[in-house]
């Protein structure tokens, strides 16, 4: 059986290095190029879609990285992509709840697991948050720590925190919160 193409591209954000890919018209990727959780994520879309990576640009990427800049320039809140997520249907139940965390706005990996219904599995939350492969698209960054500190990132935390910066978060906001 022919292998899937995902087309993709490095991007130099102010932040750090994300690769930018494309499948169909869809972003499937938009991840930080350092650290294993990127290799994990290039492996479960090889595996999950029967797919390797090529080297190229596509008007879906081209798209994607002009909604990217504006959003680091401070002119753009809500990514209008379409989104090809792979992954299990938990970790896409996480994703699509992370998608709802309005711009400028915090919420803790509590909040998450008692969304998805999963109250007890704040563990598990948090390694489907770890393993989204659209970081800044589905904002990973606006999840926290309880007490309103900065947990871990695929990006690195001071990437997390210029992210935040730009949204305009300077001490925590919590859904739900006035």
């Amino acid at each position: 059986m022919d292998k899937t193409l995902i087309s993709y591209r490095i991007f130099e954000s102010p932040c750090g290095n994300l690769s930018i890919g494309s499948l169909d018209g869809k972003l499937c990727m938009c991840d930080w190029t350092d650290g294993n959780r990127h290799q994990r994520n290039i492996s479960r879309m090889k595996r999950l879609l029967n797919a390797e990576f090529v080297l190229e640009s596509t008007p879906a990427i081209e798209t994607a990285i002009a909604q990217i800049e504006e959003y680091f320039a401070g002119t753009r809140r809500q990514f209008e992509l379409p989104l090809l997520l792979t992954g299990s249907e938990f970790q896409k139940t996480v994703w699509a709840a992370l998608q709802n965390i309005p711009y400028g706005i915090t919420t803790t990996y509590t909040d998450i697991a008692l969304k998805c219904g999963k109250e007890r599995a704040v563990r598990a939350i948090a390694n489907a948050i770890g393993a989204n492969a659209l970081s800044i698209i589905i904002p990973c960054h606006r999840v926290i720590g309880v007490n309103g500190t900065l947990t871990g990132y695929a990006g690195g935390i001071i990437a997390k925190q210029r992210l935040l910066t730009i949204e305009g978060i300077s001490q925590p906001q919590f859904m739900g919160q006035p």
